[in-house]
């Protein structure tokens, strides 16, 4: 587990489907860490690595801060999204006259509301309905 003093810290929560991410940034020079495991690490996939850099990228703020990031819950696309979410809350905290209006318009500031539709009873699934037989 890595130790930082509080020298220009940022704290931000973020949300998406079931996943919750609490995110850390601090002045450093680019290092990642999800679950104590290097980004690459946790997550394989590439596009899975660039929605959770998009913030830094709008910003062309790669190597400015290091990114300390516990997720729990949901799936792999569901904790990326949370952690971008958590990373633009963090970044807004942090100074928002700079960062807010590119946030807003980009739409990294807004909770993704869409969630998985519940099973309702005497159906198969959400919609799904059994086969109708006519006789």
């Amino acid at each position: 587990m890595i130790k930082y003093t509080d020298k220009a810290c940022a704290h931000g929560t973020g949300r998406r489907k079931c996943s919750v991410a609490s995110v850390r940034l601090i002045l450093g020079n680019g290092k990642f860490v999800v679950n104590s495991q290097e980004l690459s690490s946790y997550f394989k996939s590439k596009e899975l690595c660039e929605i959770v850099l998009f913030p830094f990228k709008l910003f062309e703020s790669m190597k400015k801060f290091d990114v300390i990031c516990t997720v729990r819950g949901g799936g792999l696309a569901g904790q990326a999204g949370a952690i971008r979410h958590g990373v633009s809350r963090a970044l807004n905290s942090l100074d928002e006259a700079i960062y807010h209006s590119k946030l807003k318009v980009a739409g990294l500031l807004t909770r993704d509301p869409r969630m998985k539709e519940r099973k309702k009873y005497g159906l198969k699934a959400a919609r799904k309905r059994p086969q109708f037989s006519k006789r």
